[in-house]
């Protein structure tokens, strides 16, 4: 636990940046903003839908990381809101591989384990930039689904982490009680 002022209530939040959900949510902004420029018009209703998709569960794991400091519900909130948002762009891939009538890699295709472990091993964006070119429809869909599930793997595993934490050590309003009671001396 790290405070902003010992002995005060306030506790800084660490870090996002250095998440893998964090890292994986940067990759699949970068990644969808591409793949809509390449594959979708912009008058197309799914070209804004997935792009801010993209965007919202970025920019919710920074703003509900910040907002913790000052209130856990939000926090918590806006963490869930950023799942909620790579949920919704993981249908929209979905969809896409449908409706164009691409393949779905599964366990036993024959790209699917070399994807799946390039993704675990990666987490920067340049890892991937490098390949945006010379992807495929197919191929930019399926390695965004695989990104997007462990992304949500770790916001769940984020979330836990809040959970625990909060548990052991309240909320903001409990620590205010307790850091006023302190200065007081009771």
């Amino acid at each position: 636990m790290k405070t902003l002022n010992p002995g005060g209530f306030l506790i800084h939040p660490g870090g996002y940046r250095n998440l893998y959900c964090y890292k994986k949510s940067v990759i699949l902004y970068d990644m969808t903003f591409f793949y809509i420029e390449k594959y979708l018009e912009p008058s197309d209703r799914t070209y804004g839908q997935m792009k801010q998709a993209a965007r919202s569960g970025k920019q919710n794991i920074v703003e509900g990381l910040e907002d913790k400091m000052t209130s856990f519900d939000t926090g918590l909130h806006l963490v869930n809101v950023a799942r909620g948002s790579l949920q919704e762009l993981l249908e929209d891939y979905e969809d896409e591989i449908r409706s164009n009538r691409l393949s779905l890699w599964k366990s036993g295709y024959e790209r699917y384990d070399g994807m799946v472990q390039f993704c675990l091993d990666h987490a920067e964006v340049e890892d991937y930039a490098k390949y945006y070119e010379q992807w495929d429809q197919e191929t930019f869909c399926n390695v965004a689904l695989t990104l997007i599930h462990q992304a949500d793997k770790a916001l769940m595993s984020l979330l836990k982490k809040m959970e625990a934490d909060f548990l052991k050590e309240g909320g903001v309003k409990e620590r205010m009680f307790a850091a006023r009671k302190d200065q007081r001396g009771f």
